[in-house]
């Protein structure tokens, strides 16, 4: 009865003073029904999640598996994973070693946090291991992109990649791009306090349409920008094609940033750019039956590049930059090491023999003349003196 009259209690100080004057037992038996049923959904939403959780685990509890939790159907343990990142591996690791399973991201999981088996995983892939990204990653990259690809088709998209940063591209094009672009974004720090994380991720991201497409500034960079930060965060998320979600906005992200990339391809052909770029290199490129590859593998190709340097170049300058700052005897050794290979080589230099004619510094040298030799000279930045040492034998 003491618990009827608290339920009544609490009930009518929720009401308006006219309703202090209804009768007690059928306003009691109303609160009972209504607490009777709220408890009773509550204890049924615990007991269906519970026998998911049960049900999911059996799913997987094959012989051979390492210890681990599954979690929800589909769900899996990705909240968790995406929510508390480093520490839920730490969790996880403590309770189950370093070789556990989980489903995170849509799929089933193994864990290894083990050196040796990374070790071994490394070097036999290939022999029954491939490369296995979460379908969210694949699907906002695309069809064509070197993730998803394998055997022939993936050699194929490995040497367009190549292609784009051979030796001799690196020394003529991306270098000279790369110096002039940073010096000229770096000056604007002058003097400025700045956000060092978003401004490097800014930086590159930047620094990526100039090397693909010679885009610093205008209409083309503002609108990709966005996009693009909508993108990545569809990359590690859920694969649930539902409103709301990292993984809706992330596909519809990436539509917008097809139809920026398409108008760029338009404008490229329809007006060769005097500087030679990416772009340029990959609307070059033919496939195996020695017709150009389409549009859509440019596409792929485009926002794999973009997304490969993003996050990865932006968080090692970051960190470089924050380490530097916070070890300063780390930089000023740096900087006696790099000033001490400056002044001095470890070696005179380096003997090269002819084996046909060339010619080297306007002058003509046999192939059975003498070597050549490649040393420091007198000036400390400059390399490339030759000099003729004795006829090769």
């Amino acid at each position: 009865m003491a618990d009827k009259r608290w339920a009544a209690w609490f009930h009518f100080d929720l009401m308006s003073p006219k309703a202090l004057k209804m009768s007690g037992p059928s306003l009691l038996s109303c609160v009972d029904i209504s607490m009777a049923g709220f408890l009773v959904v509550i204890w049924g939403i615990f007991a269906f999640t519970a026998l998911l959780m049960r049900w999911n685990a059996m799913k997987y509890r094959q012989k051979g598996l390492p210890p681990g939790t599954m979690g929800l159907p589909v769900i899996g343990e990705t909240l968790e994973f995406l929510k508390q990142g480093p520490n839920f591996m730490r969790r996880q690791r403590a309770r189950y070693g370093n070789f556990f399973k989980t489903h995170i991201l849509g799929s089933p999981t193994i864990i290894s946090l083990d050196p040796e088996v990374n070790r071994y995983i490394l070097l036999n892939e290939g022999k029954g291991l491939l490369p296995g990204y979460p379908q969210s990653l694949l699907d906002m990259l695309g069809k064509y992109n070197i993730a998803s690809a394998h055997g022939p088709d993936h050699r194929f998209v490995r040497g367009t990649l190549i292609s784009l940063i051979s030796p001799t591209i690196i020394k003529d094009q991306l270098l000279l791009k790369c110096d002039e672009f940073m010096l000229s974004y770096l000056s604007n720090w002058d003097g400025k306090t700045i956000d060092i994380q978003d401004r490097t991720k800014d930086m590159i991201l930047m620094l990526m349409l100039k090397m693909i497409a010679n885009v610093e500034s205008g209409p083309i960079p503002e609108a990709f920008k966005p996009e693009f930060l909508t993108l990545i965060d569809g990359t590690i998320s859920l694969p649930l094609n539902i409103p709301g979600t990292h993984y809706y906005n992330g596909l519809k992200a990436r539509e917008n940033i097809i139809s920026i990339i398409r108008r760029m391809i338009k404008e490229r052909r329809a007006c060769p750019s005097s500087q030679p770029d990416m772009l340029d290199s990959l609307l070059q490129i033919e496939d195996s039956n020695h017709k150009k590859i389409s549009d859509e593998n440019i596409i792929d190709q485009v926002i794999t590049i973009i997304h490969s340097g993003y996050e990865t170049v932006s968080t090692t300058t970051m960190m470089i930059i924050k380490y530097l700052h916070d070890h300063p005897k780390a930089l000023q050794d740096l900087r006696v090491i790099f000033e001490t290979l400056r002044l001095a080589a470890v070696t005179n230099g380096g003997m090269r023999k002819t084996t046909r004619d060339m010619e080297l510094n306007d002058t003509e040298t046999s192939g059975d003349a003498p070597r050549v030799a490649c040393r420091r000279g007198p000036e400390v930045a400059a390399c490339g003196v030759f000099r003729y040492l004795n006829k090769a034998d």
